[in-house]
């Protein structure tokens, strides 16, 4: 954690500021705290593995305890929340000859069907979307990526040109942890929890997203007024795929209305978007179409919305979505597809984790071809230089990604 982050939290519970506490548990440099503990006038709370951890709990309580002991692996396992033998299977990882891939990590930490959503979260319809949208939107100081996760999103946001730094923040330590690893490490993570008030002082953020999340958080009314509260007076807060209550969607969450979505955010007369008509114009235009906003009843049965509320009225209009070509990872063929080389041709094939993903995000398809046969080899890492137009067409149509390295 930087220094300087102090400045930006607060207390979730009683509001006031957090100070580093001189102790056993602290681990500082001129710049930032690898560990730690953080006091208030109401609680303490833990920095582990460089992450403030402003939840109140069980494992939060035993993680303060073990940095105050000395036993700083112990905290990280614990708010990892390792079993036995998935500790040692962490350590087996983290101790080998090469650094581990998130490709590699995701088994270890992640125990459900979640873990094949968020290796091919870069291919997914939400994703093209959102980077869509920030590109077209931009991003003109400090960004928040609420309920982030690993920092997918956290990474586009980053590489907008006027954005400053990133916050992401989440509930799940082990998301955070490989966000600040691997995915984006030039991020600040900030464990915390979405049901309760947001720990940042008032108007710090030019850019509030929340994606594909709000739909189950419990405590919508007070998150909208926390989003609000957080944002900058001139800020954007965006918040792509809402899960409609008419509309069908997997894993759907505690849904509400277009109209009541839209009445959380009403002092900031947001707009909605039906994402269908975003996909399909960015798809077949290449805009971002933020002219065109649907009223509730226009929504009818589709399974989700995008709103977006600000006082900047200059970006509700047509944007052109860049193509880019340059990387700020490793540019390698997306991990939906099979890569077969023979006789100096690589030929891919989509192929999806399970029946179940491939229904769920079957706009997919839409842009990522069935087969390709591309001259060459392309099972590694491909280094186009940044006006080399040759993957130009397979990187719009995300058979090729730039992808953070170690990734997969």
């Amino acid at each position: 954690m930087l220094l300087e982050t102090l400045d930006l939290l607060r207390c979730p519970f009683c509001g006031t500021r957090l100070s580093v506490v001189d102790n056993a548990a602290l681990d500082r440099g001129p710049e930032r705290i690898e560990s730690g503990v953080l006091g208030c006038e109401c609680c303490a709370f833990p920095i582990v593995a460089g992450i403030p951890v402003l939840i109140a709990g069980d494992a939060t309580r035993d993680a303060m305890h073990a940095l105050e002991a000395g036993r700083r692996d112990d905290a990280l396992y614990r708010l990892l929340g390792l079993d036995a033998a998935r500790l040692d299977a962490f350590r087996e990882l983290i101790s080998g000859d090469r650094p581990p891939t998130y490709r590699d990590l995701l088994p270890v930490l992640c125990l459900d069907a979640e873990a094949d959503y968020m290796l091919h979260r870069y291919s997914d319809p939400t994703c093209l979307l959102v980077e869509a949208l920030l590109d077209a939107v931009g991003c003109r100081g400090r960004a928040l990526d609420l309920c982030g996760g690993c920092g997918h999103l956290t990474r586009i946001l980053l590489r907008q040109p006027a954005c400053i730094d990133a916050v992401v923040a989440d509930v799940h330590f082990w998301k955070l942890w490989l966000a600040s690893r691997i995915l984006a490490p030039d991020c600040e993570p900030i464990c915390c929890d979405a049901n309760s008030p947001l720990p940042f002082a008032d108007e710090r953020f030019s850019t509030v997203l929340l994606s594909d999340a709000f739909p189950y958080i419990w405590h919508k009314r007070l998150l909208a007024g926390e989003m609000r509260r957080v944002a900058e007076a001139d800020g954007a807060i965006l918040m792509p795929h809402l899960h409609s209550a008419h509309g069908e969607n997997y894993s759907a969450g505690d849904t509400l209305s277009p109209a009541a979505y839209r009445d959380l955010f009403a002092p900031l007369a947001p707009r909605l978007f039906d994402d269908r008509g975003l996909l399909t114009a960015l798809l077949d235009q290449r805009v971002v179409d933020l002219d065109n906003p649907v009223s509730p009843a226009d929504c009818g049965d589709t399974p989700a919305i995008t709103l977006v509320a600000t006082r900047d009225t200059r970006l509700y209009r047509r944007h052109d979505a860049p193509d880019r070509r340059d990387a700020t990872g490793v540019l390698v063929v997306n991990p939906l597809y099979r890569v077969d080389y023979r006789d100096g041709i690589s030929r891919l094939t989509l192929t999806f984790p399970t029946p179940e993903y491939e229904d769920e995000f079957a706009f997919a398809k839409r842009y990522l071809p069935a087969s390709v046969t591309v001259n060459g080899d392309l099972r590694g890492a491909l280094t186009p230089t940044g006006g080399d137009a040759r993957y130009a067409e397979l990187r719009r149509r995300r058979v090729l990604l730039d992808l953070p390295r170690d990734y997969c």
